[in-house]
């Protein structure tokens, strides 16, 4: 792929994306490296100037910027998602684009059950309690104030039945949990294993996303999927923002629609000042984190070593985790 190219030029958008824990072993190859902390929309062009590879995980590089680089030939994806790319304009240039795969199938159920259990058992409202000096003045050894809901024998709902949404199965499995996987919202007969994805809303106690975000994903939760959740549920998205609309989860808060929300991606990140979610987190049912459930350090070494897998794959002609437009 990189024939007549001696010395390949390798440039890194946001290298503070990987924690400062993970050494970022390089490509064996003879090459020359740069790397920034961090790069704004309008840098891109400027910085991937004479580039031939380009590592980003959330910096985008869209037709514009890809239109000023035609040295470009490969971009590394640090992510299981590659909305930041426009995949169809890489094509239509011979951008080969790879992105990583299966990194992220511990940390992302593990914090994803860190919310649920948080929610389900009003943790961080029984947290705030002992801080305000609530339980010292009460003077019993219990101090009831909020409620606790245990996990076995509740009902599970999954949208996404990739590999994180299959060990999110197994966790809440290992619970007693009855686990159900949605069929994508408007698509029907998937067979047996699916539950359609109305059938989902309404009868889960937790609703969790583990979808990627595509055309057809973006806002699939939005005010009337919320009424459809007759059992008030929470609902967990540790997959991406853009998958709920924002505005009416907040709406949907308000009603009583839902008991309560585990979010660790945003529509925005990091949230603008506007943002409808800084006018409801310090409310107990809310728990945002920011977007860390990825970033375990043992999944950011996988995911660190398949980057360089897949540059090196591509430097000797046979690129790997190859994205395509279907």
């Amino acid at each position: 792929m990189t024939s007549g190219i001696a010395k390949p030029r390798i440039v890194f958008l946001d290298r503070e994306t990987m924690g400062p824990a993970i050494e970022l072993i390089r490509p064996k190859f003879d090459h020359d490296w740069i790397e920034h902390d961090a790069t704004a929309p309008d840098q891109v062009a400027e910085r991937l100037k004479d580039a031939t590879i380009a590592i980003t995980n959330k910096v985008p590089i869209r037709e514009q910027q890809l239109a000023q680089l035609p040295d470009l030939k490969m971009i590394a994806v640090a992510a299981t998602g590659y909305d930041v790319i426009d995949v169809a304009a890489c094509n239509k240039r011979n951008v080969v684009v790879s992105n990583v795969r299966g990194y992220a199938v511990n940390t992302v159920p593990e914090h994803t059950f860190a919310l649920i259990l948080a929610l389900r058992r009003s943790i961080v409202a029984y947290r705030q309690d002992v801080v305000d000096g609530a339980w010292q003045k009460s003077g019993q050894f219990c101090f009831l104030t909020h409620p606790i809901k245990e996990l076995a024998g509740a009902t599970l709902g999954i949208i996404g039945e990739g590999a994180i949404g299959q060990s999110v199965a197994q966790i809440g499995q290992a619970f007693g949990m009855k686990t159900l996987y949605a069929a994508h919202k408007g698509v029907e007969g998937l067979g047996p294993l699916y539950t359609p994805f109305d059938d989902v809303l309404a009868t889960s106690d937790i609703i969790t996303l583990h979808s990627p975000l595509t055309p057809k994903t973006r806002n699939m939760i939005g005010m009337a999927e919320f009424r459809k959740m007759t059992k008030r549920p929470l609902l967990i998205n540790t997959a991406r923002g853009g998958l709920v609309v924002e505005p009416d989860t907040v709406q949907a808060l308000k009603e009583g629609l839902i008991s309560g929300i585990g979010f660790d991606c945003l529509t925005s990140e990091p949230p603008p000042a506007d943002h409808c979610f800084n006018a409801i987190l310090d409310q107990p049912n809310v728990i945002v984190t920011p977007h860390i459930g990825w970033a375990g350090e043992d999944a950011m070494r996988t995911l660190w070593d398949q980057v360089v897998g897949h540059i090196e794959n591509f430097h000797a002609g046979r690129p790997s985790n190859v994205v395509t437009v279907a």
